[in-house]
């Protein structure tokens, strides 16, 4: 005679269930926030920083070798949620919300794209950003007060060199690929240039490999800052902090990235959809830094990969979106040229999107069959 199992008896079965169906689909859970320091840390002004301090997550398992790693880099505005959810609120940055998708969790997770069942993916927050890693609103090390205005100048050479010393750090010995979107394209191309026997790929999104605007695109910046009446040549921290302007700014950045498309089906009157807006474009207000912006604009302008492409031996997978007002596909046949010149192996994909500059996440179905081809090729080299 069969005995039945006690319901109570199966109960603790149920979680182990649960997280089994949602590996099976894909998803990333109880994804941490972690935190590395380096010492000493030399910038290309050859200023020597005491300390700073990188924020990142981690997806999936290194490989004893050390060599099955990929490095996730995020956007200007952005964090280093790039996927998965929070196990908690202790893991998520400031300002993010807790148990949300990351920008790319359509991309990265168990069977995608990136797939973290073989690769371990490293999203860091990048220095000078404002998420956890050293910036701005730190404490100078040595007056103990917030750098502020007075943050040393940084290139994107500095921010890649900081992610190759978290990677070292944390046992990474070779990178499959670098990929991201935007600024994190930035990154992207970086690598290839200045770290170009680490990294096999390249997969620069949404982006260029050159800045643009130049000083009077910095001096613009700080203007518009400056009307906040908290401002004080950046010097606000103990004055309420500057959430007035940076609201305004970050309703004009959303809607140049899309989020009027976005949000039409969700909120189709207007008014309501103007309303979300701006409950989104407070909440990142309250938690992105006034200064960090400055910093990382100059770091944008000086950018300029593409006069070292002949130094690249990466293989590039340059991604664009039809619609981005941002970097518009029409950047794509001048990069490529330069790329061919330089002997780089390069191809080029237009995700087919109306969700313009924001095409790569939310749309990430459209791209992901040939992302994961290009993976696929690089994890074949390796064996």
């Amino acid at each position: 005679m069969m005995t039945r199992r006690p319901l109570l008896a199966a109960l603790p079965l149920v979680p182990t269930i649960l997280a089994r169906a949602a590996h099976a689909q894909g998803e990333l859970d109880k994804v941490q926030r972690k935190v590395f320091t380096a010492k000493s840390f030399h910038l290309e002004s050859s200023v020597v920083m005491p300390e700073i301090v990188i924020a990142y997550e981690t997806y999936g398992t290194l490989a004893p070798d050390g060599r099955n790693a990929v490095l996730l880099t995020h956007g200007y505005t952005s964090s280093q949620h790039m996927a998965g959810r929070y196990a908690g609120s202790d893991g998520a940055p400031t300002g993010a919300p807790n148990s949300a998708e990351g920008s790319w969790d359509g991309l990265v997770g168990p069977g995608k794209a990136i797939d973290t069942d073989k690769l371990f993916v490293v999203s860091s927050n990048m220095l000078g950003s404002s998420y956890g890693s050293t910036s701005p609103a730190f404490l100078n090390f040595y007056t103990r007060e917030p750098y502020g205005p007075s943050f040393p100048d940084i290139t994107l050479v500095d921010i890649v060199n900081a992610q190759r010393a978290l990677l070292e750090g944390i046992g990474v010995r070779h990178l499959v690929a670098v990929a991201g979107p935007s600024f994190g394209g930035y990154q992207t191309f970086q690598w290839g240039v200045t770290h170009p026997g680490f990294v096999d790929g390249l997969v620069p999104v949404v982006s260029a490999p050159k800045g643009s605007g130049g000083q009077a695109s910095v001096d613009a910046l700080v203007s518009q800052l400056a009307k906040d009446p908290h401002w004080n040549n950046g010097w606000y921290y103990d004055r309420g902090g500057i959430t007035g302007v940076l609201t305004e700014m970050r309703i004009a950045t959303l809607k140049r990235y899309g989020i009027d498309e976005q949000l039409a089906q969700q909120f189709p009157d207007k008014a309501l959809r103007e309303a979300e807006i701006a409950r989104r474009a407070l909440g990142w207000a309250k938690a992105f830094d006034g200064n960090s912006l400055v910093t990382l604009r100059k770091a944008a302008v000086k950018f300029d990969a593409a006069k070292d492409f002949g130094k690249m031996k990466a293989k590039v997978l340059y991604v664009l979106s039809r619609t981005d007002k941002v970097f518009p596909p029409t950047l794509a046949p001048g990069v490529m040229a330069q790329l061919k010149t330089a002997k780089v192996d390069a191809d080029y994909y237009e995700i087919d999107s109306e969700f313009g500059h924001s095409a790569s996440g939310l749309d990430a179905a459209k791209w992901a069959p040939r992302l994961q081809d290009f993976m696929a090729s690089l994890t074949k080299k390796r064996s």
